[in-house]
């Protein structure tokens, strides 16, 4: 029975760690289409002149992946390095003070609801092996998982490949050379899939899918319209002075 609940509870984490990584693959996409496709819309309201639309596009699809990737692997590497700074000290506690951390394991158990002559008979079986002792004080005292601390240089790159892949969409049709087709086509493309990130984030999180998408779609385009407009202005009022 404490078998199967064993494979059980890895399983469940296994689902939980899958989802994580698929809504923060989705969100990184996301966060991409908005923001280049916002741009792309601010910088076509601004000139007529499709190649401009591309170059511009381009440098801040590359400019937002990179600062996408700097900043994860910052904070991921930051958070690690705490993760790892908390249990050396803790590792250090455990070797010079070992009768203590015994009684603090001890304590944690009486807490979970075990008798005294229980806590005292788990504590010290788990002091018998240091590196089991540690992994047990590091997620029962400071609610780390020793195995889930984080991968920098990980998190770096997808965050990098998520952010292209959501900003390169609103591109597509300039990159292509769809002419004066490439804005509808860009804003085409773009709706649909704000509408797909928008109904997967949805259903990940609970909510009702149609209206995750349509809320998504909704906050999307108000932010292009108005880079749009902002660039109509711009773009008009240059035109005027030249």
């Amino acid at each position: 029975m404490r078998r199967s609940l064993g494979r059980s509870e890895s399983r469940s984490g296994g689902v939980a760690t899958r989802g994580a990584s698929l809504r923060a693959a989705v969100l990184g996409a996301n966060d991409g289409l908005v923001s280049n496709f916002s741009l792309v819309m601010g910088v076509a309201g601004g000139t007529g002149n499709p190649d401009f639309v591309l170059l511009a596009g381009a440098a801040g699809l590359l400019a937002g992946a990179f600062s996408m990737a700097a900043g994860e692997y910052i904070s991921v590497r930051s958070q690690r390095d705490l993760y790892e700074n908390e249990l050396r000290k803790e590792e250090v506690e455990l070797s010079e003070w070992p009768e203590e951390e015994q009684a603090e394991l001890e304590r944690i158990y009486r807490a979970k609801g075990l008798s005294e002559e229980e806590s005292r008979r788990v504590a010290s079986r788990l002091m018998a092996d240091p590196e089991v002792a540690l992994d047990t004080l590091a997620r029962e005292e400071l609610g780390l998982d020793p195995s889930q601390l984080g991968a920098p240089v990980a998190a770096a790159s997808s965050s990098f490949v998520a952010f292209v892949v959501g900003a390169a969409i609103p591109l597509l049709p300039y990159a292509l050379g769809a002419a004066d087709l490439a804005f509808w086509l860009s804003g085409s493309f773009s709706g649909l899939a704000l509408l797909l990130a928008g109904g997967i984030l949805a259903r990940l999180t609970g909510v009702n899918a149609a209206w995750g998408a349509g809320r998504m779609l909704l906050a999307g385009g108000v932010a292009a319209a108005v880079t749009y407009g902002i660039g109509r202005l711009i773009g008009v009022s240059v035109g005027s002075l030249g």
